[in-house]
């Protein structure tokens, strides 16, 4: 009997500060970018429970929240401070299986098929997981535990805040088929409106859909999408520790075409990029800036150059990346630098 198990963080980003200012809990509040009074430009990284009540939630324009929410608490992001607190979780969740996937800061895979014989026991399991997760890390987490990453998932979804849902492989299909089409693991929000002009309006309506016409709308992602709507999910837990990139992005207060302005900021995402790289003891080999224009039309640049740990070499190929091919005529709304074809020089020399 195979049974994974999908561990999620509830409101991470937002738990990890209530563990600084336990006050938190009881008033809405926000990590993201500065609302500025309801001029900020960037987005909600996440939100607890108290202001999702009031219709905040994770990617809503910053100003939005502000405007609904003006009393709130707006904290900055403070992304070391949660990646060692993602490490500590992850370290508890190793005890319990050897097959272990991390797939983002705050969600964890585990294959424990060969720790339970039943479905009594997978769920004894997750209740420990959890209690250990709560007591020791002191964060709230929510599980979700199938046969296949799919529906672990779901189930993880379906059990938030704070619970524990189970849902055996006999009964994955009438769960999943249930519920809307735009729930289904993998359908983002473009996807969702194509599949609801198509007529799918639920996950059992795609599972009956002629896949010749899924393939001719979305190619080969269309076999995808009606394998997942059938259940039908063969992916394993892999470990998988490699950092593919690492970057940064700044959201300017107001559209600008200054060079020196724009320069200015790639120098110091390019800095903040150069520390990490240097703290992680890696190298890289690709340089990437990202231009997002006023009109939202986002353009991407790189360079590959000689593998290097070099914190300033960031700097001089971004640099050169944007004079290059900035759209003169046009305004930057946000820009970001990327460095990826990363390499692990733990145990070389590093000149920085």
């Amino acid at each position: 009997m195979r049974t994974i198990m999908l561990i999620d963080m509830d409101y991470f980003f937002v738990a990890c500060e209530e563990i600084k200012r336990p006050e938190l809990k009881d008033r809405p509040t926000i990590v993201g970018a500065d609302p500025k009074e309801g001029r900020g430009r960037g987005v909600v990284m996440t939100c607890n429970y108290v202001a999702r009540k009031l219709g905040i939630h994770s990617a809503m324009p910053i100003s939005s929240a502000y405007r609904m929410a003006p009393d709130a608490e707006f904290l900055p992001m403070d992304y070391p401070y949660y990646e060692r607190k993602s490490n500590e979780v992850f370290g508890i969740i190793k005890d319990f299986s050897e097959k272990t996937e991390q797939v983002s800061i705050d969600e964890f895979f585990i294959d424990v098929s060969s720790k339970i014989d039943n479905n009594k026991e997978a769920l004894l399991l997750a209740g420990k997981i959890k209690s250990r997760i709560n007591s020791e890390a002191r964060l709230p987490c929510s599980v979700g535990i199938s046969d296949t990453k799919l529906v672990a998932k779901m189930a993880c979804e379906s059990a938030k805040p704070d619970g524990i849902k189970l849902v055996g492989k006999e009964e994955s299909l009438n769960f999943i088929w249930q519920l809307p089409v735009g729930e289904l693991y993998g359908v983002g929000a473009k996807t969702k409106e194509r599949l609801e002009k198509m007529g799918y309006r639920t996950i059992g309506d795609l599972a009956k859909a002629n896949i010749m016409l899924l393939m001719k709308e979305f190619d080969s992602f269309g076999i995808e999408l009606h394998d997942l709507s059938n259940g039908i999910d063969p992916r394993e837990v892999v470990e998988n520790y490699e950092v593919k990139s690492i970057s940064k992005e700044y959201t300017f207060d107001r559209d600008t075409s200054k060079d020196e302005e724009i320069i200015k900021s790639i120098r110091k995402l390019s800095a903040d990029v150069g520390k990490e790289i240097s703290d992680k003891r890696l190298s890289y080999r690709t340089v990437t800036v990202k231009l997002r224009y006023m009109d939202f039309i986002e353009h991407l640049h790189s360079r590959s150059i000689r593998p290097t740990g070099k914190s300033e070499e960031i700097e001089k190929t971004a640099v050169e990346l944007y004079r290059e091919n900035v759209e003169k005529n046009k305004k930057v709304r946000k820009i970001g630098v990327r460095v990826s074809g990363l390499q692990d020089y733990k145990n070389q020399k590093l000149l920085f």
